[in-house]
């Protein structure tokens, strides 16, 4: 198994942000390493009776992921009102209201799924770490 880092939540992004999303929708999320170009990325295993594949988790850009993650953890969105405003999600459960900022919609509520779920810190891959 890999090292893990803590992270903030307010500063998970790219393929850290998508691990964090993975753990706190409770998904058997895995890594695959460079190759062809491409940097370390986050998959999940997806298992049923008889059949098991994995597949690209980015929720964080592509809303085939992000926008049903939305609907089922009541993400509240508030758009930015000016060129140096942010997106900004909301969750509220029964353990309080947690809110998070992103330079798009998805991040934003992917960062307040994650706080909701897993808290201000979380652990992530160093891989996936850019510092």
């Amino acid at each position: 198994m890999t090292d893990l880092i803590e992270v903030k939540t307010a500063d998970l992004q790219g393929e850290a942000l998508g691990w964090a999303v993975g753990k706190a929708e409770g998904l058997d999320v895995l890594l695959a390493p460079p190759q062809y170009g491409n940097p370390w990325r986050v998959f999940a295993r997806y298992q049923a009776t008889a059949t098991e594949h994995t597949k690209r988790h980015n929720p964080w850009q592509d809303w085939a992921l992000g926008g049903p993650l939305i609907e089922k953890n009541m993400v509240s969105l508030h758009c930015p009102q000016s060129t140096d405003d942010v997106w900004a999600g909301w969750v509220i459960t029964d353990k309080g209201e947690f809110c998070q900022g992103g330079d798009s919609a998805l991040i934003a509520s992917c960062r307040s799924i994650v706080a909701a779920k897993l808290g201000d810190t979380v652990q992530v891959p160093k891989e996936l770490t850019s510092g």
